[in-house]
This record gives structure tokens, C-alpha cells and sequence, in this order.
């Protein structure tokens, strides 16, 4: 007989995965922004993920309504518990998506919203080390409700994983610029990618250490046999992959430290679930006794299914309509004066600066390159340029 909770378990674990890792690197990238000065630098480092950045957190919805579907008892305990750090990290969210958006538009604030963005990030960030932490050391409850206080989720143990999200995330964001830029920006992330690994390290020696010493039941389950066996290999793939990444940065390689920084995430996240299975409410809850009745089970998930094929087809259809109208004609036999106004228009939205050239240069051919590059990047455009009576629609695009 199929275990439907392990299948939901399966689908929330992979979703919340996907949501650190991409929405780590977009994170990553704020809070690597005191590092960076230059106006030109941190608006190429903005647009590297200016096309995906809002669509990443669409993956922590994933696990939050996976959780009120499937495990109903764990969604009413752990937000009672962690209800204040969840506000927090929302609101932090909040002010960052904002900066994004107004960064581009705004000339004499730009300042004010590079530090929204800053700060937004980083304590996003931060909140969310401070749950896991919070998660990780136990939720009291009393016949499946939440007994403990208010502030029970603040400790050093939480205040020191909130750092340690903090880290992680800023070296996926390194590792991610390495990957998506060049010249002088790269090498500042070069050079700093060591600094925030060996950092990375230190807090999750100090996390791995501290955690079975304060918790008798996880130190059980990670050096009791078959799960020592399971987890052993854990801190020698870390050092592995660590040495990795130092070479790959001395070497210069592009693609090389964030793959090797994911391949960290990911056994980071395999020790978290190792230590904590099979409860889903630390320390005495498990995923069975938490479940939904087995017909709730069975008929979220049909629905779950139906919901990811409708929101794919949905998806397609509306980036494909986006897409075609912002992009108008500016691909093939689109001329050279058009193409300059387009790339006019969108330099003044700060869309072009990621491919480090101004509309002025080049000839018409690198024009038109550009506003195509532009338009891919920011598929939410406007269709309309008022400025110079030029509307995408009067140039319809050829789509398959």
C-alpha cells in the first residue's frame, strides 16, 4: 500500500529545497550589496536575476499550503510557535520585492532602496536561519497544541542558525554572480568567496557540534547504527566540496563554485532531515501521527496535480503573451533607429545594464541586441513608449 504522507513529505521537502536554493541566491545577492559601491556593479548584480527573482518564492507557497493540506496539525503548531519570526520574515520579504521594483524607477531615493534591499534580504534571511533553529530544538506542545511562550523561539542556538542562513545564502549568491558576470565584478567575487566559505564552515562546525550535545535524542539518532552509516559520509562530502570550491575560485573557473555551493545546500539539508526524521514536530511528533486523514490525503494530492498542470499550461500561455508583447520587433528585422529607441527607453529603466553597454554604442545590429537582451530580462515592460509614439503591438512578434 502507498504511504501518502511520505509522498507529501517527499513533494513538501523538494519545494522547500528548490525555494533555498533559489530564492538563497536572489537573497544572496542583497545582502552581498555593502560589499559592492558602484552604481553600474550593483545594477548588473539586480538584473542577473531580474527574470526570476519574484517566481522563486512562488516555491515557499508550495510548502506552506503542502503543510495546511496535508499536515494540518504541523501548520496550526509551528505557526503558533514561530508566528512573531514568520511576520518578521515576511515583512523583510515585502520591503525587499518592493526595493526591487522601485529601485529601477527611483533617481534621488535610489540610495533609500538599495539599503530596503540590504536590509530586506538580510534579515529575510536571517528570520529564516532563526525558524529552522527554532524548529530544529524542539516546539512544545500539549495534546497536539502549542504549550510554550511567546518568545521561546529566541535563543543563541536560533540567533546563531539565523547567521549561519545569513552565510550560506550570501555564498550561493557569490557563487551565482561568479557564474553571471564578469571583469571586475567577478573578481570581487573571487576573492570573496573564500571568506564567506571558511565562515560558512565555522558555523556549521559550531550548529553540528552544539546540536547533539543539547539534544540527547538527535545525538541518538545520528550515531546509533544504520543512521550513522547514513550520515557519516555527510562531513567528509562537506570538506570535499569545500576544497572544491577554494580551487575553482584560485582557478577562476565560471561554473564551478555555485555548483559546488549547491552540492553544500544540499547536504546540508540531508543532515537537517537526518536528524529530525521521523518527526515533523521536534521532538516527539511524527509524520504519521500528524497526517490528515488518508481521504484528504488522497484528494489533495489529485488536486495538487491538477493545480501544477493548470498553473504550467497557465504559465506558458501568460509569459508567452507577456513576452511577445514587450518584446515587440525587436528581434529580426527590426532596423537600427528603432532598436535605438528602444534601448533608449529601456536604459532609462535601468533594464540594459547587465550587459555593461549603453544604447549610444554600437551600431545598429548591438542595438537591437541589447533591447532584445532588455525585453528578456523584464518581460513586464510596458508595451507603450510615450516618449516616442512607438507601440510593440503595431509589431507583432512570430511565436511558436
Amino acid at each position: 500500500m502507498i504511504d501518502l504522507s511520505l509522498i507529501w513529505i517527499v513533494i513538501i521537502a523538494i519545494g522547500v529545497l528548490i525555494y533555498v536554493v533559489l530564492d538563497g541566491f536572489d537573497l544572496g545577492i542583497g545582502i552581498l550589496f555593502p560589499f559592492i559601491k558602484g552604481k553600474e556593479e550593483r545594477d548588473v548584480m539586480m538584473n542577473t536575476v531580474a527574470p526570476v527573482w519574484d517566481g522563486n518564492e512562488t516555491w515557499m507557497v508550495l510548502g506552506g499550503a503542502g503543510l495546511f493540506a496535508a499536515f494540518p496539525l504541523v501548520y496550526a503548531t509551528v505557526l503558533s510557535a514561530l508566528y512573531i519570526p514568520i511576520i518578521l520574515m515576511v515583512v523583510a520579504l515585502i520591503f525587499r520585492g518592493v526595493a526591487f521594483e522601485f529601485r529601477f524607477k527611483a533617481t534621488r531615493t535610489k540610495y533609500l532602496w538599495d539599503q530596503a534591499f540590504i536590509w530586506g534580504s538580510i534579515l529575510s534571511s536571517f528570520f529564516q536561519g532563526v525558524i529552522l533553529g527554532a524548529y530544529i530544538q524542539g516546539i512544545q506542545t500539549t495534546n497536539g497544541i502549542y504549550s510554550g511562550g511567546v518568545w521561546d523561539w529566541l535563543t543563541p542556538f536560533s540567533v546563531f542558525t539565523g547567521i549561519g542562513v545569513v552565510a550560506m545564502y550570501a555564498a550561493l549568491g557569490c557563487g551565482w554572480l561568479i557564474l553571471k558576470t564578469e571583469a571586475n565584478l567577478q573578481q570581487a567575487m573571487y576573492q570573496l568567496m573564500p571568506k564567506l566559505l571558511i565562515a560558512l564552515l565555522i558555523i556549521f562546525g559550531a550548529v553540528s557540534i552544539y546540536t547533539p550535545l543539547t539534544h540527547p535524542e538527535i545525538a541518538q539518532r545520528w550515531f546509533a547504527l544504520p543512521n550513522l552509516l547514513y550520515f557519516s559520509p555527510v562531513p567528509v562530502l562537506v570538506a570535499l566540496f569545500s576544497g572544491l570550491i577554494l580551487r575553482a575560485c584560485r582557478q577562476q573557473h565560471d561554473a564551478k563554485p555555485f555548483i559546488y555551493t549547491l552540492a553544500l545546500v544540499f547536504l546540508a539539508f540531508s543532515g537537517f532531515i537526518i536528524s529530525l526524521w521521523p518527526n515533523i514536530i521536534p521532538p516527539s511528533v511524527s509524520i504519521w501521527q500528524a497526517a490528515a486523514p488518508e481521504s484528504s490525503l488522497k484528494f489533495t494530492l489529485v488536486g495538487h496535480h491538477a493545480a501544477i498542470q493548470w498553473f504550467d499550461r497557465l504559465h506558458g500561455v501568460a509569459g508567452h503573451h507577456v513576452n511577445a508583447q514587450a518584446l515587440g520587433q525587436v528581434g529580426e528585422g527590426f532596423d537600427g533607429q528603432r532598436g535605438l529607441l528602444w534601448a533608449q527607453r529601456l536604459d532609462k529603466l535601468g533594464a540594459v545594464k547587465a550587459v555593461g553597454v549603453t544604447p549610444q554604442q554600437g551600431d545598429g545590429a548591438t542595438r537591437v541586441q541589447l533591447a532584445n537582451f532588455a525585453c528578456q530580462s523584464n518581460p513586464g515592460l510596458p508595451a507603450t513608449d510615450n516618449e516616442h509614439g512607438f507601440h510593440t503591438d503595431n509589431y507583432p512578434v512570430q511565436t511558436n
